[in-house]
């Protein structure tokens, strides 16, 4: 059973080692347009299937029927086809026939080009669907370029290995349980991350999408969506993962690119995901050279959007090449013409005139829109006057591939109450590093959502900005102004440095103990003089205390039971996941009543425990949900898989069978489970290994001990063979060694370890060998029970304890603070120049005892 993870990560292997040093934004092309085709071709055959009532086959067999059906009906079979489909692929033509041809050697480069032609001008004739119009483009797919190969030979061999890697892929199944997409998505983001600064033509990173799709699909009556910059449409397509299954049924689809292969890739990505070809109008154009759309029934008025979303280039310079004027109907709300050397504020008014009455619209801009003067400012300001932006949404710096800057989402409505203040919500500084990138965690994402949901204010995070403060600050939205960043740093206190004390008014400001513990913290500390206090005992004292206080452990033990009964209940749901069971929305579902439970607890981070709940998805329950999904919790649970490993370098790599894994029972967690005492016998032979090293070493030393030039060359000889593990050599210096020198000795007993060494290590190699083996044939015997056991453990082992764990992370955060306030004021100024005294004093007595000679 292969899982989308799986097929993700076996393409993008694939994609990696075909590639060689073809630049990442133009093999992409080559790669995703190659496995659409083959998603055209098995469409076109699975259809004639259907409709011709064929049964089980091979793809060779339903290849010669199709061909057959050909000869014998001609255009009527394409029109059939034609009909369903708005496109058809002749057998001639199919994947499948490259296929054929690999296989009995007579692959030919030019064919391939031939059915790329040959289905472009099926789809100009038919005049059915523009959809497909240009897809395979000599532009965009040039079967001629040297950076495929410098010679034909080269070309043709490339261009194969391209075509076997989606070979013995069902392009239909995959596309009807989202995993086509799906992977069509992943492999588009790794191309971005790998394209660098190209990447911004044709992605947004997900957790941005992620953000403004969330936000935008908490709108009621969305049937149209529009992005007038839509790249590869991943933006249009997380929306549509936040609608029901009914709206995603009616939502009509717009989008504008201008660059063509980008162009190309957009529609591609939006019918792998299964929307139908008269549900999308993309154009290629240039958004802001010419409005677009426009309304059929009323010329020279654009067609309004439930919906917009859009991720532009930034501060686009030149963007007014056709010199449009403030008249245009986009750009009349402004006032005024952005400047021609930055355009963010252009596609912003593009977007929102698109707009609908109801709608909602989100855009990813720089920082700079929000306080940048003269021609934007007056921009910002009629904005502001007309009511029409709604959340600021302040994200981190560098999420993006190609570039580092930190950008701002905007929402900007038309059906704002009248005086409505603006929500400004500073994430910026919520993020984790993963490589050079930063990166929003799911905890982080939902945070934004919900407090732009609920028009929540936190300090130091979201603050609802009224029109008097807007009006004092000049129009400038710059975050800073409305939101004080969080100083972590505690100030320092000039009288507890001079006199010693903990100030006061810190120990006020531990807000959790003050309100949960009061009377252990006010034990553990005594006035020292007015204002100031020291402890009476240490901190990890009093963190004992703390944490076994009853009111502490009442709500340890509350939290505990509440997630122990989640975790039941998501037990029972999870074990019986089937075909019909949408996984994405059982996640979700996770994911909000583990919210819902953290919420009712004071001190707790909700987001924290979101993120527990989060990870415990993508690392397990992601993967293997999918797997039971096609079969049943118990019979997956008995089932293995090979462990293909990759050996050789180059030319040479090769995959290999190494053994089994678990389908979805880990086989480390079988084997410390269920052969506990043959890993702890395995253990034991590995301490002694180490002794043996350890006796090895000391011997070594003891040989260097003695600065003879016979010492150190018995010296170098014990070390060289205790490296590189050779029994030769000590054997050779045996023979030259007389009898009852301590040199003897010594060689002895080295010669001892050695062997005791060597019969060691070929038992641990023996029995780690035989402990896998034994767990590859326990894994097809694994009982019901001790699936259930082992399962358990994978998915919540350590759950219980990371949820009770966040009712102490807060209290070990104010107590840590308390240990550095007692270190800072413990040395006082006073205390310090009295050591400074007596040190100076000292060194005066050794000068006065010195004798000069």
């Amino acid at each position: 059973m292969i899982t989308s993870e799986e097929i993700k990560r076996r393409l993008w292997d694939g994609a990696n080692e075909l590639r060689g040093s073809m630049d990442a934004s133009r093999y992409k092309d080559y790669m995703l347009g190659l496995m659409f085709y083959k998603f055209l071709s098995d469409k076109t055959l699975e259809t004639f299937k259907v409709t011709a009532g064929l049964g089980q086959m091979t793809e060779a067999e339903s290849v010669a029927e199709y061909a057959k059906a050909k000869a014998e009906y001609g255009a009527a079979l394409d029109k059939m086809i034609q009909d369903v489909l708005g496109y058809y692929v002749a057998p001639e033509y199919l994947y499948q026939t490259w296929l054929i041809d690999i296989s009995t050697g007579n692959f030919e480069v030019h064919k391939v080009t031939d059915s790329l032609n040959d289905f472009e001008r099926t789809i100009a004739v038919s005049g059915e669907s523009a959809d497909f119009k240009g897809l395979f483009s000599s532009s965009t797919l040039d079967l001629t370029d040297t950076a495929l190969g410098s010679n034909l030979n080269e070309r043709s061999k490339n261009i194969k290995e391209l075509i076997l890697l989606f070979a013995d892929l069902n392009m239909v199944a995959l596309q009807n349980g989202d995993v086509l997409g799906d992977a069509y998505e992943y492999l588009i983001g790794q191309f971005a991350m790998e394209s660098g600064k190209k990447a911004g033509e044709f992605y947004t990173p997900r957790q941005v999408s992620e953000v403004m799709a969330q936000i935008v699909a908490k709108s009621s009556g969305i049937s149209s969506i529009y992005d007038p910059t839509v790249g590869s449409g991943s933006l249009l397509l997380t929306v549509k993962k936040y609608l029901n299954k009914d709206v995603q049924k009616n939502l009509n689809y717009y989008g504008q690119e201008k660059n063509t292969a980008t162009y190309n890739l957009t529609r591609m990505n939006l019918l792998l995901h299964g929307v139908r070809p008269e549900k999308m109008t993309i154009k290629n154009g240039d958004t802001l050279s010419q409005d677009w759309p426009e309304d059929p029934d009323r010329p020279n008025e654009g067609i309004l959007f439930d919906a917009v979303v859009m991720n532009p280039p930034y501060s686009a310079k030149n963007w007014n090449r056709a010199g449009l004027k403030v008249s245009d109907p986009r750009f009349e709300i402004g006032g005024v013409l952005p400047p021609d050397s930055k355009g963010d504020f252009a596609f912003l008014l593009h977007g929102l005139y698109h707009l609908g009455q109801n709608g909602t619209m989100a855009i990813v801009l720089p920082h700079g829109v929000l306080f940048r003067g003269s021609a934007e400012g007056e921009i910002r300001e009629r904005l502001i006057e007309k009511n029409r932006i709604d959340t600021i949404i302040g994200l981190p710096n560098n999420l993006f591939t190609n570039t580092g800057i930190p950008v701002v989402v905007l929402i900007l409505k038309k059906n704002r109450e009248v005086g409505a203040p603006i929500l400004v919500i500073d994430a910026s500084h919520s993020f984790i590093k993963v490589g050079k990138q930063n990166v929003l965690q799911e905890k982080d994402i939902a945070k934004i959502v919900d407090t732009y949901a609920e028009r929540r204010e936190e300090k130091a995070y979201s603050h609802l900005a009224t029109r008097q403060e807007i009006l004092k600050n000049q129009y400038n939205l710059n975050i800073p102004r409305y939101i004080e960043a969080t100083n972590e740093e505690i100030p320092h206190d000039v009288d507890g440095h001079m006199y010693g004390g903990i100030p006061q008014k810190n120990i006020d400001g531990f807000k959790i103990l003050q309100s949960t513990v009061p009377n252990i913290l006010a034990q553990s500390l005594k006035e020292k003089r007015a204002g100031y206090v020291e402890l009476v005992k240490p901190v990890e004292e009093i963190t004992k205390e703390v944490l076994l206080d009853e009111r502490i452990v009442a709500i340890s033990k509350e939290i505990e039971l509440q997630t122990k009964d989640y975790i039941d209940k998501y037990w029972s749901v999870l074990r019986n996941v089937d075909k019909v069971s949408v996984l994405n929305q059982l996640m979700d579902e996770m994911l909000v009543e583990i919210k819902s439970i953290l919420s009712a607890f004071q001190y707790v981070d909700v987001y924290d425990g979101y993120q527990i709940i989060a990870e415990i998805w993508k690392d397990a329950l992601t993967h293997d949900t999918e797997i039971i999904a096609l079969s049943d919790f118990y019979s997956v649970g008995r089932t293995r898989e090979p462990n293909m490993v990759t050996k050789g370098t180059g030319d040479k790599k090769r995959e290999e069978q190494d053994g089994w894994v678990g389908s979805i029972v880990p086989n480390d967690l079988i084997a410390k489970r269920l052969y506990s005492n043959e890993l702890e016998a395995i253990e034991d032979k590995k301490t002694k290994l180490q002794e043996i090293e350890i006796e090895m070493e000391d011997l070594v030393e003891a040989a260097k001990a003695d600065d003879s030039d016979e010492a150190n060359t018995l010296s170098d000889t014990l070390n060289e063979a205790r490296e590189t593990f050779e029994m030769k050599k000590i054997r050779t210096e045996l023979k030259k060694a007389t009898r009852g020198t301590i040199e003897y000795d010594l060689l002895i007993k080295v010669e001892k370890l050695f062997s005791d060494k060597s019969v060691l290590s070929k038992a641990v190699k023996e029995d780690e060998k035989a402990q896998k083996e034994t767990v590859w044939e326990r894994i097809l015997t694994l009982t019901d029970e001790e699936i259930d056991n082992l399962m358990y453990e994978k998915w919540f082992g350590n759950t219980v304890n990371a949820m009770v764990a966040l009712v102490e992370n807060q209290l070990k955060s104010e107590l840590n603070i308390l240990q550095m306030l007692h270190n800072r004021y413990s040395d006082t100024l006073s205390a310090i120049d009295e050591e400074i005294r007596d040190l100076e004093s000292a060194f005066e007595t050794l000068l006065s005892e010195l004798v000069v000679r």
